[in-house]
């Protein structure tokens, strides 16, 4: 079935470029071109797959229109264009949009920009889980780390450095962080892969306005807390990343290349966080059962939920815009072979780490039995798994695992 897009922009030169350049995309998407907002509801008779807006039109902005997306249509996919780059536009659209894109932008990085995004819907098939995540505006942080950050932020001579810190050991906020920096480099073609560098590119005002004054950054509920580990959860994405760093090191990756091994590997588990938010309990539920029979939990959560959390984690962080490097570690983390992935990249490293963390006080034996090592000796990784074993037992705070 052809997904349906509607694109709408006062700019009549614009809507006829990109009837222009997605011409050849006529057999796979339906596509509504509109100049106005109200012309744009009146098309609105059944859900589009995405709304492309333009932020500034005459009569309904297209913060506005969004706005009426999200209600009547939650699962539908939000981005908005602007040529304006100011604070405010930026932080109007991190609570409505799930990404902005800054004019003037190149047609055909759009083109491929809405295919990646479109095809991230085919992951998840729970549709209350679709509505959901589609709704998210913020995931949950740790309260410590949510302190931390705001009394920096709140100091008299707040450090750039220090909040790309705090922010890096934080799975939620570096996902939020990571969304409107990227969204906001859209047209310089450059992306972004860790908070640190996040931080820098946005800059401490329009930083110190996402957390403080949206709340786009929010803290655990108490009841959040209380129906999960969120803390055993923190510990061990964070020591998943920190491998996922060695292992990018021990590989030869270049220091600056190696902060999408540790996002990666850092928001890995951000699709449990997800579902926590949905229903605190279901998080614990699907642990315990997990236990009781002795199988992975990604594999009770398709049986319960109809899909994991990789899935989840995915889609969210991929309709967010993030880099796709990072979405595909994050997608295929547990099942690496059932990806297209053909050479060393994050996904590997996400994978490996990931059972390392969990079980580096095992055998290296059982490891292998949980490693896909299929899928690394198709990427021409086998041999390095004792490597990387090793950088995992010289990574920092190896004990911290769930």
């Amino acid at each position: 079935m052809k997904k349906r897009l509607l694109f709408v922009d006062d700019d009549t030169n614009l809507l006829m470029g990109l009837r222009r350049s997605l011409h050849s995309m006529r057999e796979e998407w339906e596509m509504e071109f509109a100049g106005s907002g109200s012309e744009a509801l009146r098309l609105l008779d059944k859900p589009f797959d995405v709304v492309v807006s333009d932020m500034r039109m005459p009569g309904m902005t297209g913060l506005e229109l969004l706005n009426t997306v999200q209600n009547q249509f939650p699962q539908t996919i939000r981005i908005l264009l602007s040529g304006q780059s100011d604070r405010e536009s930026i932080l109007n659209s991190a609570v409505r949009a799930h990404q902005y894109l800054a004019k003037p932008f190149d047609a055909q990085r759009l083109k491929a920009l809405l295919s990646q995004t479109i095809a991230l819907g085919d992951l998840l098939d729970n549709a209350s889980l679709k509505s959901f995540v589609s709704r998210l505006n913020s995931i949950p942080s740790l309260p410590t780390l949510y302190l931390e950050v705001t009394n920096e932020l709140r100091a008299s001579d707040p450090s750039p450095a220090r909040i790309g810190a705090i922010v890096a050991r934080d799975m939620s906020m570096t996902a939020k962080i990571l969304q409107v920096a990227n969204s906001v480099s859209f047209g310089t073609r450059a992306e972004i892969m860790q908070p640190e560098q996040a931080v820098l590119h946005l800059g401490l005002d329009t930083v110190q306005s996402l957390v403080l004054s949206l709340s786009i950054f929010s803290t655990l509920s108490a009841r959040q807390q209380k129906s999960y580990s969120a803390e055993g959860l923190w510990q061990h994405s964070n020591l998943t990343g920190s491998i996922c760093r060695s292992i990018a090191r021990a590989e030869g990756i270049p220091a600056t290349a190696r902060g999408a091994y540790f996002s990666a590997g850092l928001l890995h588990d951000i699709g449990k966080m997800i579902i926590a938010s949905a229903d605190p309990g279901h998080l614990r539920v699907i642990d315990q059962t997990a236990i009781a029979e002795r199988k992975p939990t990604w594999q009770v959560e398709r049986e319960a939920l109809g899909c994991t959390h990789a899935e989840v984690g995915a889609y969210l962080l991929g309709i967010w815009g993030l880099p796709f490097p990072i979405v595909e570690a994050v997608a295929w983390h547990h099942r690496p072979s059932d990806s297209p992935a053909n050479e060393m990249s994050p996904l590997a490293a996400v994978h490996v780490a990931n059972v390392l963390a969990s079980q580096s006080h095992m055998e290296n034996a059982h490891i292998e039995q949980l490693i896909d090592t299929v899928f690394l000796e198709r990427i021409g990784r086998l041999d390095q798994l004792e490597t990387w074993t090793s950088a995992c037992d010289e990574t920092p705070n190896q004990g911290q695992t769930r």
